[in-house]
């Protein structure tokens, strides 16, 4: 039923249904501080789309642009360190600003080098292309003759569509001053394209536009231009085509099938409103396939890169394997805003519906309902398997208790999945980001009273369950409050009043064994 189907099933169907092949999916990002949970919601969700429609035998590519030719606007949080360095470079374009660690080429690629690294770990392919080189390439320059031909046309549909009003010195494209290097302070004040041509036949070469005069005179806040006044030619690829522009003419020159947004992007006014009337009035070619997808909200707050507001994706990757991510972005609605507040509890929730949700992939998923069905779906999409067996809160129990590797793998019999699961623990006690419950040591104290009696009372054939009832049965026979007889258990083995499931502790560091050292 189609109502069961996951978000990435119904836009294949879709695409299938509306579009002919070879299909190309396509997405870019602006990449100007550290990636996070919005920066993979970018690349993954058009991947998982390719992907569904590599696995119904379809002809696709993926392309993902990294937008570093937009201009540096501000100092995330991470480089404040560097800030006597990067503030003289504001306003430049982000491949123009040097990286101050001196590992990439540049500022921009510092992090698209980032989200390339981040895209290996989580399984994504795609081809990755920087629009600085696009640009270099010519790839944009018979579109921004087009603008500026149709320049009047262009202004009316952008103020049409965001609902504003556009200023006088409003220019189809941004050039980088060749004096300072900025390409937010400037703007056309002339061009040779005055006859103003409305015609839009690409194919036919049309040269009317071929130069332009700009001025660096703007005041925007942040960087003040130099006052330069200075000519180039298109064919110099010295400019940048303004983002409500740009956006369509990429969609051009991929020949792209489907893209998607954030729903900022997708509200009244919004770019996609300007970008489809761009493309159907102007450029006068048939549209895309829109998609848009929800917020990442940490606490009901927007994921900023920039203001540091939401934990980094590299440092979340050292407590939670990749697949978990994907599983945790691909599971709901593709427009519903996903809340995400990666505390120890949460994270725990989620290694336990992932390994829930590899059982469910596991059985006929049309049979599911639908909630079922969509985690089947997200957890296929995520991983190939499980590469663990036991839950993974009983890897952090057994590994406090006997914080001896090649024995917490024994113990749970799974050498394998206690291994791959190995590094997510040693993070987890790192950061001291055990639950309150389970950050213990076992320190055992000789029995004293009524936990003799219980301790001597316990049999080894018995497993978690049966040791968690036999405490209440106990408390119970000596007239004992079954909160003061757990405190008395807990007390004795690890010098706390509270722990994990007394049960699970008992079984897991055996009943001879706690006879023994408590006897």
């Amino acid at each position: 039923m189609a109502e069961h189907k996951h978000w990435s099933e119904q836009l294949a169907d879709q695409i299938i249904a509306e579009k002919k092949e070879p299909y190309v999916v396509s997405s870019g990002m602006t990449t100007s501080g550290p990636a996070h949970f919005g920066t993979v919601c970018e690349f993954l969700f058009p991947f998982v789309i390719s992907k569904m429609l590599k696995a119904r035998g379809k002809k696709v590519e993926f392309y993902l642009i990294g937008d570093i030719l937009d201009a540096f606007d501000k100092i995330p949080i991470p480089m404040e360190k560097y800030r006597v360095e990067l503030e003289p470079h504001l306003g430049k374009p982000l491949c123009d600003v040097p990286d101050p660690t001196g590992t990439s080429k540049s500022f921009g690629d510092y992090f698209l080098n980032e989200v390339i690294e981040l895209m290996k770990k989580l399984g994504v392919t795609c081809n990755v292309l920087r629009a600085n080189d696009m640009y270099a390439d010519g790839k944009f320059d018979e579109y921004a003759k087009l603008y500026l031909r149709n320049e009047a046309q262009a202004k009316e549909i952008i103020e049409r569509t965001s609902g504003r009003q556009l200023p006088k010195d409003f220019s189809v494209i941004m050039p980088i001053c060749e004096k300072c290097g900025k390409i937010a302070t400037t703007r056309v004040t002339k061009h040779d394209g005055g006859i103003r041509k409305i015609s839009t036949d690409l194919s036919k070469g049309q040269t009317d536009v071929e130069s332009y005069e700009y001025s660096c005179d703007k005041d925007v806040k942040y960087t003040k231009g130099c006052n330069y006044n200075g000519k180039n030619k298109i064919t110099d690829h010295k400019y940048k085509i303004m983002w409500r522009l740009h956006w369509p003419a990429w969609k051009q020159i991929l020949g792209t099938t489907i893209e998607g947004a954030g729903v900022d992007h997708h509200t009244k006014g919004g770019s996609e409103d300007t970008c489809k009337i761009i493309t159907l009035e102007l450029i006068k070619k048939e549209y895309h396939i829109p998609y848009r997808y929800g917020f990442i909200l940490l606490e009901g707050k927007k994921y900023s890169k920039s203001k540091g507001i939401g934990l980094g994706i590299s440092e979340l990757l050292t407590l939670i394997p990749p697949e978990i991510l994907k599983y945790l972005l691909l599971r709901p609605d593709l427009e519903e805003n996903i809340d995400i507040n990666p505390t120890a509890e949460n994270l725990l929730r989620s290694y336990e519906e992932f390994q829930q949700a590899g059982e469910l992939s596991k059985q006929d998923v049309d049979t599911l309902d639908r909630a079922n069905r969509k985690k089947a779906i997200a957890f296929k999409l995520s991983a190939n398997k499980i590469h663990w067996n036991v839950p993974f809160l009983d890897v952090l129990l057994y590994y406090q208790i006997y914080q001896n590797w090649d024995k917490t793998g024994e113990m749970l019999n799974d050498k394998e999945g206690v291994n791959y699961l190995k590094p997510y623990v040693e993070e987890w006690t790192k950061r001291d980001f055990m639950p309150e419950d389970y950050n213990f040591k076992y320190q055992p104290k000789k029995a004293e009273g009524k936990t003799v009696t219980y301790v001597e009372s316990l049999k080894s054939e018995m497993d978690a369950l049966a040791i968690h009832n036999s405490v209440f049965e106990f408390a119970k026979a000596n007239a004992i409050e079954p909160k003061e007889m757990f405190r008395q258990l807990y007390l004795t083995l690890i010098s706390k009043e509270k722990g994990p499931r007394l049960g699970k502790l008992i079984f897991a560091i055996g009943i001879d064994r706690i006879k023994k050292d408590l006897l």
